[in-house]
Order: structure tokens, then C-alpha cells, then sequence
């Protein structure tokens, strides 16, 4: 009977659990309504293309920093308080420096576990950079920016900065020799700024450069303020994302309001965990394989020596570069005050830069007159001009980021360095203008092979003799769906000078006729389906 007794409890034991959290369940969807939400998202759709990947590693990759930052949080001290070292590390051995410094070599070499999270750290920091800014070049190549996503486009940029300004900050932290360098800089920078210039290095820095309070000012910006903003920020995208319903590219069935793709539930939901978990052990192979910012070699932050060959991290590195490109010897005095143009060109050249990413779906909105609203991703040769703007910009950015290494080219390639720094100097006028040339002519002639391959098929090497003596090359047609992606882009035309409702031309008017007219002044014209007809095939 006993053993009977106890067979029936553990049958009933399974029911009663499952009725305690279907009561659970109950309760909180009850107060919650969560099961809507989760139906809701349950039906989102997700388009099948690998592109859309790179903003799910960014995703991923940020997660990878919380986790990895959580446990680092727990042994850093961020304090400047002068010590001498007594850890592990033989050469610095008795070496003066400051707390935060000697916390930084305890997490490397005394600390279980504590040079792999520093390492997965610091290598999801730059995954996370890297991935957001190729998001972005996809949704610009792709026009995925239009109406109505200019807002999420607007949000990512503010992240890419976000993801910067949070990138500088951890890399200031260890105050070695190489984050005090680069400190430095930022502080030459502010004070360039006359009148405000010295006021901001104070608030930033407590005192004359390097203050006491530096480190824990920017401990506090990088794990309180700036994730805050930053997680905000992001599930702000997320929203966005599914309220605006995702970009998908051109194919059978897929129009403006049919998304064609797996369910976030249960399909996407399991790619997802999966693909999460792949990025995760890619970043922790490489932390455990490849050595980065090995804060040991370079000691702690003193203001006389200055490593040679010394890098900052690579989205960092042009705005190095555009301080590098200026000629030296460029100051004039107004007003009683130095201005240092060495400086102040640059950065006022990077953030003309930065505005012009940032508003770039406005100013095409003006251009184009277009104000409907698009969930077909572009083929980037089909918007020719775009895509020449766009190689522009990565070309401007690249010819800084290049420059931030003049020094170790000028090295590695055995060349002066006058040489080099001239060179760049010349490329970054001339190098964007050609490659817009270049990339709008290639999209044009990329334009005009697709129209032949839509009309008369694609060359399939096989020679046929006709009845009349005639050798032809047949041609092999293509199926429906290949068609579709060569015939679905819509023809633009410049917008035509119109008067306002007074009746007059104004300024405004000319100028966006004019540039509308720069925008579309070369163009293919779609193939029509009246073409299509008078085909023999």
C-alpha cells in the first residue's frame, strides 16, 4: 500500500506544478497583459537575408559588454590615489602608480578568469562599434533609411556615437601610459577652445591636466550614465524596428505591405538564440587567443615619455588622423587669444562630417520630393548618385583613419614621413570626388547590364547555326524571380522650378531644383512591360 501511495504522488506531483504555474501565468498576464505583447511580437516577420545579421551581432556583441563589464566592475578601483605595485608582474615591482592603474594589472595577472573578461571586454567593445557602423552603411546603400524609418535611422546614429563616446571612456580607464596619452590629446583639443576651452578641461579633469578626478568622472560616464542612455536608446530602436516593420529586399509577393520571412516565434526566436551564442564564442575564442591593449607594456600614465608607434582604437583613429593632416604652424591671434587652427579645423571638419551622416535622409527627402513610404530595400546601383555619395564618405573616412598610422607606414614601407602625410593630405581632397566618379558610373553601367539581361537573357556560351546559314548565341532567359529583382526599382526625375503658393520662385525653390537635377541628371530608365511584350522570347 505504501509503495502504491507513493506511486500516485509522484503522478500527481507533475499536475499540481503545472497548475501552480499556469495560476502564475494567469496572474501576471492578468495585470500585465503580456500575452498580448508576446503575441504581438510572436508574429512580427523577419526577412531571410544575411545582411540583416549585422545589427543582431551589434545586439549580441553589447550583451557580451554588459556581462563581461558586470564582472570587471566587482575588481576595478578607479581611484588615482598613488600606490606602490605588489602584485604579480615582476618588471613594475615597486613601481609608483595610481590605484586604478594597479587594479588593471591585479584583473590581468592575479585575478582568476580576470584577463579573459578583460580581453572579451575589449574585443565586444570593438565588435559592437564595428557592427553598428556597418549597419549603418547598409541601411544607407539600401535607401532602408526613407520614410517612414528617418527617425531609426537618426537613433542608430546617436548610438554609433554612443558606442564611441563609451568605447573612449573604458579605454581611458586603466591610466597607463597609452589611455594618458590619449587623454592628453582630448584635453589639447578642449583647450583650443578659447574662453570655454579651459573651463570644460576643468570640469572634465578637477585641475591642471592630469587632475585627480579624471578616472572617476569617466568610471561614472562609462558604467552609469552613458549604458543608461544607451540601453534606452536601443530598446527605443527596437520599437521602432517593429512598429515601422522591417526593410525586406525586392522578389515574388514581397511588396510594401506583405513581408515575406520567418515569425519571430518559434522560428526566428531559435536562429536567434543560436546565432547569439556563435558571436558569443567567437568573442571569447578571441579573447583568448589574440592579445589586445596589454596595459603591462606600456606602464603607468607619466607625462614625459610618449610610446612611439603608439595607436589608438581603430574608431578612434580618424579623428587622430585629421589632427595628423593639418600643416603645422597654423595659429593667428584675435582678440587677445590664441586660436589654434591646427585644431579647431579638424574638429570642426569632424562634426560637419558627423551632421552630414546624420541629416543625410532629410536632405535626400528634399531632393527627391519623395514622400511615400518604403518597405522595399534598394539595390545600391539602382540609386546611382547615393551610392557615389556613400563611397565618398567611407573614402573621407578611410583617408583619416589611414592617416592615424602615417607613422607606421612611413615605417613598415620605408618612406618619409613628409611623403606620407602629403600624400594623404592630397587624397582626402581628391580621393572622394574620384570615387563618387567612379562608384556612380559603375552603378550606371551596372544599370544598363541588368536592362540588356531583362530583355534578351544572359549570354550562355552555346553557338546555334540557323536554317539560313546564320550563327547566333543563344541566350538563356531568366525565371521570375531574378526578373523581378532586375525590373523593381522606380524611375526618379529632377523636380522642375515651381512657384510657391504666392507665385513666386524663391531661393530655396532654385536650389532644391538644382540639386535634384545633380541627383538625377543620369539615369536608366526601367525596363516596361510594354519591352517585355515585344520580346520574341
Amino acid at each position: 500500500m505504501s509503495v502504491a501511495t507513493n506511486t500516485e504522488q509522484q503522478k500527481q506531483e507533475p499536475g499540481k506544478g503545472m497548475k501552480f504555474t499556469g495560476a502564475a501565468a494567469s496572474y501576471i498576464d492578468e495585470r500585465t497583459s503580456a500575452s498580448v505583447a508576446v503575441k504581438t511580437l510572436g508574429r512580427k516577420i523577419f526577412p531571410d537575408h544575411w545582411s540583416f545579421m549585422l545589427g543582431e551581432v551589434a545586439l549580441y556583441s553589447f550583451v557580451v559588454i554588459l556581462i563581461t563589464g558586470t564582472f570587471l566592475t566587482f575588481f576595478y578601483d578607479p581611484s588615482m590615489t598613488k600606490v606602490e605595485y605588489d602584485g604579480s608582474y615582476l618588471p613594475l615591482k615597486g613601481v609608483e602608480m595610481a590605484v586604478a592603474y594597479h587594479t588593471s594589472l591585479d584583473l590581468s595577472f592575479d585575478i582568476r578568469g580576470g584577463l579573459l573578461m578583460r580581453q572579451a571586454h575589449h574585443w565586444a567593445a570593438l565588435l559592437f562599434i564595428a557592427s553598428i557602423g556597418l549597419h549603418m552603411l547598409r541601411v544607407f546603400f539600401t535607401g532602408a533609411f526613407r520614410k517612414p524609418r528617418e527617425l531609426n535611422w537618426v537613433i542608430g546614429f546617436v548610438l554609433f556615437v554612443l558606442a564611441m563616446a563609451e568605447g573612449f571612456t573604458g579605454y581611458s580607464l586603466p591610466d597607463d601610459l597609452l589611455s594618458g596619452n590619449g587623454l592628453r590629446i582630448i584635453d589639447g583639443m578642449v583647450k583650443a577652445f578659447p574662453v570655454i576651452g579651459v573651463w570644460i578641461s576643468y570640469l572634465l579633469f578637477g585641475d591642471e591636466f592630469p587632475g585627480d578626478q579624471v578616472i572617476p568622472r569617466l568610471y561614472i560616464l562609462h558604467i552609469m550614465l552613458l549604458p543608461a542612455i544607451l540601453i534606452a536608446t536601443l530598446a527605443l530602436h527596437m520599437v521602432l524596428l517593429v512598429v515601422n516593420k522591417h526593410t525586406q529586399f525586392a522578389g515574388p509577393g514581397r511588396t510594401n505591405d506583405n513581408v515575406v520571412g520567418s515569425p519571430v516565434m518559434p522560428t526566428f526566436a531559435a536562429k536567434a538564440g543560436g546565432f547569439f551564442f556563435i558571436v558569443f564564442g567567437v568573442i571569447m575564442l578571441m579573447a583568448s587567443t589574440f592579445t589586445i591593449n596589454p596595459i603591462w607594456n606600456y606602464g603607468p600614465y607619466d607625462p614625459s615619455p610618449v610610446g612611439a608607434g603608439t595607436q589608438p582604437d581603430w574608431y578612434i583613429g580618424f579623428a587622430d588622423g585629421a589632427l595628423r593632416l593639418i600643416p603645422p604652424g597654423w595659429e593667428t591671434v584675435w582678440f587677445g587669444y590664441t586660436w589654434a587652427w591646427g585644431v579647431l579645423v579638424p574638429t570642426i571638419l569632424l562634426i560637419v562630417f558627423l551632421a552630414a551622416v546624420f541629416l543625410y535622409p532629410f536632405f535626400e527627402a528634399w531632393v527627391t520630393g519623395d514622400k511615400r513610404e518604403h518597405h522595399i530595400a534598394q539595390r545600391p546601383r539602382n540609386a546611382p548618385t547615393r551610392t557615389g555619395i556613400g563611397a565618398a564618405g567611407v573614402t573621407f573616412y578611410g583617408v583619416l583613419w589611414a592617416a592615424a598610422s602615417s607613422d607606421l607606414i612611413a615605417t613598415h614601407f620605408r618612406m618619409s614621413i613628409e611623403g606620407v602625410i602629403t600624400f594623404l593630405q592630397v587624397l582626402l581632397f581628391v580621393g572622394p570626388v574620384l570615387a563618387h566618379i567612379i562608384a556612380k558610373r559603375t552603378c550606371l553601367a551596372l544599370q544598363r547590364k541588368d536592362r540588356e539581361i531583362a530583355l534578351h537573357g544572359f549570354e550562355s556560351g552555346r553557338i546555334v547555326r540557323l536554317p539560313g546559314g546564320e550563327y547566333i548565341e543563344v541566350h538563356e532567359q531568366l525565371d521570375d524571380h531574378e526578373r523581378w529583382k532586375l525590373l523593381d526599382y522606380e524611375e526618379y526625375t529632377p523636380l522642375p522650378v515651381r512657384p510657391n503658393e504666392k507665385g513666386k520662385i524663391t531661393v530655396g525653390r532654385r536650389l532644391r531644383s538644382a540639386a535634384s537635377n545633380w541627383f538625377f541628371e543620369d539615369r536608366v530608365i526601367p525596363v516596361t512591360q510594354k519591352e517585355l511584350e515585344n520580346q520574341p522570347h
